[in-house]
C-alpha cells in the first residue's frame, strides 16, 4: 500500500506548478471570483511571485477550462452552473466513501501520524482563516487516502472533480466562525480509520463530501440561484 512518508515528502515541482497549485484552490475557494477579470500582474503581487509564472500557471487552467483569457486584460474565472455541482458532488460520493472504507484495514498503523498531520494542516488554514491553504490542505488529505487504492485513474479523477468544485460558501462559514468544524472533521476520519470501523468511516466520508453542495457550495449571494 502507498506509504504515507512518501506522501508528505516535499514535492519537487516548478514554480508555474506551484503557482497554479495556488490559483486552484483560490478558483475552488471562491477568493477568485467567476466573471471577475483578473491580471497576471495583480496576481503576482497577490501571490508574492512574478506575472510570469502566473502567466504561465493560467495557460495551464485555460486547458483545463477553469479560466478563459481576455485578450489585454487577463484571465476571467470560468462560472459553473448549479447542475455542474451537483454532477460533481455525486460522482464523488460514488467513489471516494467505499474506496476509502475498501483501504481502511490496509492503511498501516505507521501511516497514521502522518494521515493526522496532514488533516490537521486543514485544521490551522481554518484557523488562520486562509481559504487557499484551507482548500489546497483539504485537496491534498483527501487525495493522500486514495493513494492507499493503488488506483491512478481514481486519484486523478477525483482531483479534476475537486479543481472544478466551487466551494462559495466557504467565506461565509469562515466569517460565522463554522470552518474550524468543518475542518476537524478530517481528525475524526483519521480517528475513525485508526479503530479500523469501515463502515463508520464510509458514513463519515459520505457526510462530509456532501456538504460540498450544501453549505460549503451555497451561493455567494443570497440571491445567486
Amino acid at each position: 500500500m502507498a506509504n504515507i512518508t512518501t506522501i508528505q515528502q516535499v514535492e519537487k515541482v516548478s514554480l508555474r506548478e506551484r503557482v497554479a497549485r495556488a490559483l486552484r484552490a483560490a478558483i475552488i475557494s471562491g477568493e477568485m471570483v467567476p466573471g471577475e477579470v483578473y491580471s497576471a500582474p495583480s496576481l503576482g503581487a497577490r501571490f508574492g511571485v512574478s506575472a510570469t509564472p502566473v502567466r504561465e500557471a493560467m495557460i495551464d487552467l485555460v486547458r483545463e477550462n477553469l479560466v478563459t483569457i481576455v485578450p489585454n486584460k487577463g484571465f476571467r474565472v470560468t462560472q459553473i452552473e448549479d447542475s455542474d455541482l451537483d454532477e460533481i458532488t455525486q460522482l464523488r460520493l460514488l467513489i471516494e466513501p467505499p474506496i476509502v472504507r475498501d483501504v481502511t484495514l490496509d492503511i498501516p498503523e505507521s501511516d497514521l501520524p502522518g494521515l493526522r498531520e496532514l488533516a490537521q494542516a486543514i485544521v490551522d488554514g481554518a484557523l488562520a482563516g486562509d481559504l487557499v491553504e484551507y482548500t489546497e490542505a483539504d485537496r491534498k488529505f483527501h487525495l493522500a487516502l486514495l493513494a492507499y487504492a493503488k488506483n491512478g485513474r481514481i486519484t486523478d479523477l477525483v482531483s479534476d472533480l475537486r479543481a472544478h468544485t466551487r466551494l462559495f460558501g466557504l467565506a461565509a462559514m469562515r466569517e460565522r466562525g463554522e470552518l474550524e468544524a468543518a475542518a476537524r472533521e478530517h481528525l475524526a476520519i483519521v480517528d475513525t480509520i485508526a479503530s479500523r470501523d469501515a463502515v463508520a468511516v464510509e458514513a463519515l466520508m459520505r457526510a462530509h463530501i456532501s456538504q460540498t453542495r450544501g453549505k460549503w457550495a451555497a451561493p455567494a449571494h443570497p440571491d445567486a440561484r
